[in-house]
């Protein structure tokens, strides 16, 4: 009788030491930031304007490129981390059924004094379209609680990065929303 209570008191106690200590965020797309003690950091949120903008080239002689970005102001995040460090997030989703890398997308911002910027498509002269151009970052995912995933970051080298979780049962999208995070 000794050993069955020993035993499953030490089962309950390896189970509440994996358990889930901290929360899902409250809305879809949000993302936190897990530190490692398991508290957790909410991520700024923006909404982007997109910019087309011609290269010099295509004003002055008509052979260039046009090109599309996501823009989104100030120069950086208040949220920042160590490269050398794990780098986790949870980002709630509809649901965590689906991949998260098909619809949680982490890619870098080239960033001045006044903002943000990420190039997304480019067409030139001759016709030719390039698109998804974002530059992004390796992770894994897990399923995290009823409706988040546990991103953990492969790649981690210095810069200005976003977070958007797209919706793959929504035929239509509203106004891209952006959690950003600097990497030092």
């Amino acid at each position: 009788m000794r050993k069955t209570l020993l035993l499953a008191a030490m089962s309950l106690c390896s189970i509440s030491m994996y358990s889930q200590t901290a929360q899902e965020p409250e809305f879809i797309g949000e993302c936190l930031l897990l530190k490692p003690d398991q508290s957790t950091v909410l991520l700024e949120k923006h909404t982007t304007q997109t910019r087309s903008a011609m290269n010099a080239g295509m004003v002055i002689t008509g052979f260039g490129s046009v090109k599309s970005k996501l823009q989104i102001d100030g120069c950086c995040s208040s949220t920042k981390v160590r490269s050398g460090d794990d780098i986790q997030f949870i980002v709630r989703a509809v649901d965590n059924n689906t991949d998260p890398m098909a619809i949680v997308k982490i890619f870098e911002f080239d960033s001045n004094k006044k903002f943000r910027r990420a190039e997304m498509a480019s067409v030139n002269t001759f016709g030719t379209m390039k698109t998804n151009k974002l530059h992004y970052l390796n992770f894994t995912g897990k399923k995290y609680g009823q409706n988040s995933y546990l991103i953990t970051l492969k790649d981690k080298p210095p810069g200005e990065y976003g977070i958007t979780v797209t919706n793959p049962n929504s035929l239509d999208e509203k106004s891209t929303i952006i959690a950003t995070f600097s990497i030092l």
